[in-house]
């Protein structure tokens, strides 16, 4: 017989399950990867809604970019056109690194996932109220200051004011239509492009593809994982052409023990080592295949949703299936380690090492810093 305890916590399970299928199934319907009558009849069915999707982003961007505001400093927006994890966070970082090391005063303007009412800033202890990315964001950067607030323009004053920067970079920041950019990035996955080039719900674009003739720089992401970007190419140059396109890499530097940041593993330490492998985010194959160009052998996978709020029993399942398996090592993401920080964890034999990875411009290097220094000489 179940006991109360048992029967809530096996609804809850239910619950996520279907969320989770009813997710995935979506997805799949956006991305082209069911088929079949009834895949069709829906897809027409999204189609119309992304109509509707794009009325109202339309009339929002127009008033809104007719009435945005100019901060008094220089302003980087860090964006993206599509849903899913293009790489946005990785190149904030380098972005705010490379200007830091220029003398540049710096702040990071993000939205976070905490539910706050005022501007706040993010720490290395408050990853449950301000989310992953700025807690990354923070733990990486040091002494630069990342300001979670829903609405960017009072995160901006609160930096202006409070530290007296003279850059603000805004996380995701192409479609905050208030704000006057002095430069506008956008990133794109070299593997995934715009998908089927449909809106949301039919496609993952959140604005139509005209909307990137808004943009400065264009900046493919992941081309190790997917050299198979000269049609996309070709669709910019027709859409904006005085935009500068560049490519990077998310090239892996190391690996460190979750919660000791400081001692970091060579590449080749996991060469031909068995690992089970957990990650939360928007493109984890590109997880996947990083780890498996290092020679890591990967006995088994956990994919959970982007952002996803870890339990306890989550970590305590990779743990069993690791301990079955006689596995002693767990890897996941930066943005994981962010996610689990604050749960208790006992590893005993069973390490959890966490991948470290930067992003490095493949081409033109100096030429996209120029561009960044650019902004002050104006």
């Amino acid at each position: 017989m179940r006991t109360p305890a048992l029967q809530r916590e096996t609804g809850r399970l239910s619950v996520i399950y279907y969320h989770k299928t009813m997710k995935q199934y979506l997805y799949n319907l956006a991305t082209d990867k069911s088929n079949g009558p009834l895949a069709s009849f829906l897809k027409l069915f999204l189609f119309l809604l992304s109509l509707i999707y794009l009325s109202v982003v339309k009339i929002l961007s127009a008033w809104q970019l007719g009435r945005n505001v100019r901060l008094d400093c220089k302003v980087i927006s860090v964006g993206n056109i599509t849903l899913g994890g293009t790489g946005k966070t990785t190149l904030v970082e380098y972005i705010a690194a490379t200007l830091k090391k220029e003398g540049r005063k710096i702040a990071i303007l993000t939205r976070g996932y905490g539910k706050q009412s005022s501007s706040h800033i993010a720490c290395r202890t408050a990853y449950e109220t301000m989310g992953d990315e700025p807690f990354m964001l923070a733990s990486n950067l040091g002494n630069i200051p990342v300001i979670v607030d829903s609405n960017r323009i009072r995160g901006a004053w609160c930096a202006i004011k409070d530290y007296k920067v003279d850059t603000v970079i805004l996380d995701d920041g192409f479609q905050q239509w208030k704000i006057k950019k002095d430069l506008e990035i956008t990133a794109i996955d070299a593997g995934f492009g715009f998908g089927n080039c449909n809106l949301l719900p039919r496609g993952l674009l959140r604005e139509p593809l005209s909307a990137l003739k808004r943009s400065d720089i264009f900046l493919f992401t992941k081309v190790n994982l997917s050299q198979e970007i000269e049609k996309i190419e070709d669709l910019l140059k027709k859409i904006n052409a005085k935009a500068k396109i560049f490519t990077s890499i998310h090239q892996p530097i190391g690996f460190y023990l979750l919660g000791e940041r400081k001692q970091i593993f060579e590449l080749n330490s996991l060469q031909g080592k068995n690992a089970v492998i957990f990650s939360g985010i928007g493109d984890p194959l590109s997880f996947e295949s990083l780890l498996l160009n290092l020679g890591v052998r990967i006995v088994t996978k956990f994919s959970f949703d982007d952002h996803y709020h870890y339990r306890q029993e989550d970590l305590q399942k990779i743990f069993q299936v690791a301990q079955e398996k006689q596995i002693d090592t767990i890897i996941t993401t930066e943005k994981d380690a962010a996610r689990i920080s604050y749960l208790k964890i006992d590893p005993g034999q069973i390490r959890i090492l966490v991948l470290r990875i930067e992003l490095k411009i493949k081409e033109n290097e100096e030429e996209f810093r120029n561009r960044l220094l650019k902004l002050y000489r104006l």
